[in-house]
């Protein structure tokens, strides 16, 4: 009996049909990961659970019509057929339909964590360091293994390849990979390894990133004394290390440009201001010789004792003038004061006594009326030369 031989092409036909036939349309529940968006308009994730994972695939016909929001973490029941591809050996879901089923596990713990982070304050802009505009050393904590170390390197090599770059290989996924992350980040700081440490990966699923929304490693960030830049996966991957560090980049490579400035640029920047100063220097030295052979040509400068005689001549003239009109004021001060004291002196009563007038006085007040003595009171009379005591012995009203 002949064993019959099959070919590759035979036997993956075969199990293709055998596939196909079994499942023709059927409804799978999972959590939907690793969700790409192409630039076609076709949708392209894989669904899992805790167990498995199959690849699912939706055209841009079908998912234009889509009334659900495609997200890593989203739980979903989606309607379709299997799939599989000879060329590849590989199967696949063929979609046409996805409903919306809830959250997914992973994507609830993150979204717990989120808001737990969010309520203590850890994602406060208040908290966050600045970053040194030119550090002199940096630390990469990442796998030595993947493409984002080599992206990283190369842009640190084109635009500042003076500045020392400090590698701390790590797992950046799977069992342990955070707890090593953070054990990095704690060295660095202990030691004062680097200026500003960037943490970083590839992109990849939910899962590949779960490392990166760790509660362990996001503590780790926030108590850093050195300034922590995330860069992990693509531009619309976000994880907890996002929200907690100092920086987020959307990529390693622009986390490399954005810590890093550009040499040449900064030569060139150099350069430009150098010459900038020159060209003050110069002109401002042009403007001091221009005043200097003004001021040798000068009138004052060459004949300089005709400017002193003419300022002197100045001088004198305004200090006669000051002395006229001083003299003038006093002049007019002493007839005003001369003729203060002429009105003065006619009220004087001593000037009334050498006229023949006298005073007469009773306990030393003057008495001005007969009415303000009676007999034989004693009184003072007061002349212009001396002093009467008299007794009062009669007296008449007129």
């Amino acid at each position: 009996m002949d064993t019959k031989i099959f070919s590759v092409s035979e036997i993956t036909r075969q199990i293709k049909l055998l596939l196909e036939d079994s499942f023709p349309a059927l409804w799978v529940e999972g959590e939907i990961s690793n969700f790409r968006p192409h630039h076609s308009g076709h949708l392209y994730f894989t669904l899992k659970d805790a167990d498995a994972q199959i690849s699912c695939v939706m055209w841009r016909s079908r998912a234009s019509t889509l009334s659900v929001e495609i997200k890593d973490g989203l739980k979903v029941r989606v309607l379709g057929t299997i799939r599989l591809y000879e060329k590849s050996g590989k199967y696949q879901l063929d979609l046409f339909r996805i409903d919306a089923a809830g959250i997914g596990n992973l994507q609830l713990q993150f979204e717990r964590l989120k808001q737990e982070l969010f309520a203590e304050g850890l994602f406060d802009a208040s908290r966050k360091k600045k970053l040194p505009q030119f550090p002199n050393r940096i630390g990469i904590i990442t796998s030595l293994t993947g493409a984002a170390v080599q992206d990283m390197l190369t842009v640190a090599n084109r635009r500042a390849p003076s500045v020392p770059i400090l590698l701390y290989g790590v797992k950046v996924q799977g069992a342990g990979a955070a707890e090593e992350i953070s054990e990095a980040i704690t060295i660095f700081n202990k030691h004062h390894l680097a200026d500003v440490i960037i943490i970083g990966r590839g992109g990849g699923s939910l899962e590949d990133l779960w490392a990166f929304n760790e509660e362990i490693l996001a503590r780790v960030i926030a108590a850093s004394d050195i300034p922590v830049v995330s860069a992990v996966g693509h531009e619309i991957d976000y994880t907890i290390a996002d929200f907690v560090s100092d920086l987020r980049a959307p990529t390693p490579t622009a986390a490399a440009e954005m810590i890093l400035q550009n040499e040449k640029d900064i030569r060139n920047w150099l350069e430009e201001s150098r010459k900038r100063m020159r060209y003050g220097v110069e002109d401002h030295l042009a403007r001091l010789r221009s005043d200097m052979v003004n001021i040798r040509q000068s009138y004052a400068f060459r004949r300089p004792m005709d400017v002193f005689q003419n300022y002197t001549s100045k001088i004198e003239e305004r200090t006669e003038r000051l002395y006229r009109t001083g003299q003038a004021i006093i002049d007019s001060s002493r007839v005003k004061i001369d003729h203060v004291a002429r009105q003065l002196g006619s009220l004087n009563p001593a000037n009334v006594l050498t006229r023949g007038y006298s005073m007469v006085f009773k306990d030393e007040k003057v008495v001005s009326s007969v009415n303000d003595l009676a007999l034989e009171d004693k009184i003072f009379v007061k002349l212009k030369d001396g002093k009467i005591t008299s007794i009062v012995l009669s007296k008449e009203n007129e």
